[in-house]
């Protein structure tokens, strides 16, 4: 009887503390300095693009996702040409990948960065898009003007040929 006591009361006890653990967030592993950058756009910017037939009113969201792992960036939300990027640390360096109105899902990797600003470049090694082919988003510069100020490039390839550059700045709405 008394063995019988102590299993029931091991068990429960056991059980109790695997409970208690599911509960509890697993611990983030570290994020490169790029990615805690990046985390600070955590919000609503607003602001204004022309990519060659007149301004354009931009709303951009960004929220962490994946226990803080994941950036995820949303443009032109609730439309037919709603994008994500989705920006996240790959062997301990930042790096996206871009879920494009035209259909594709470039990948990039930081190609540098400074106190300023964070630069990607195109990694065709882990997606199917052939450059010289298929329009594509083949690079990105996002540059931090100030906390509440941000100015974002990038850089397309349409039908094998680079685009100029369609710049926007972005406001963080308060």
């Amino acid at each position: 009887m008394k063995t019988k006591i102590i299993t029931c009361c091991t068990t429960l006890l056991l059980a109790a503390t695997l409970c208690l653990g599911a509960a509890e967030a697993p611990k983030a592993k570290p994020s490169s300095a790029e990615f805690e950058r990046m985390k600070t756009l955590v919000g609503t910017w607003t602001g204004k693009t022309d990519m060659g037939e007149g301004p354009v009113d931009m709303t951009v969201r960004y929220r962490l996702l994946a226990a803080g792992s994941v950036l995820e960036e949303r443009v032109f939300e609730n439309t037919p040409n709603e994008m994500v990027t989705m920006y996240f640390d790959k062997e301990g360096k930042l790096a996206l990948t871009h879920y494009c109105m035209m259909g594709n899902r470039p990948a990039m990797n930081v190609k540098s960065s400074d106190a300023k600003s964070i630069t990607f470049d195109f990694d065709g090694s882990c997606c199917t898009i052939d450059p010289k082919k298929e329009s594509h988003m083949h690079g990105m510069t996002m540059s931090f003007v100030d906390a509440n100020t941000v100015t974002s490039s990038c850089k397309a390839i349409m039908e094998g040929k680079e685009m100029p550059d369609h710049p926007v700045t972005l406001k963080r709405v308060k």
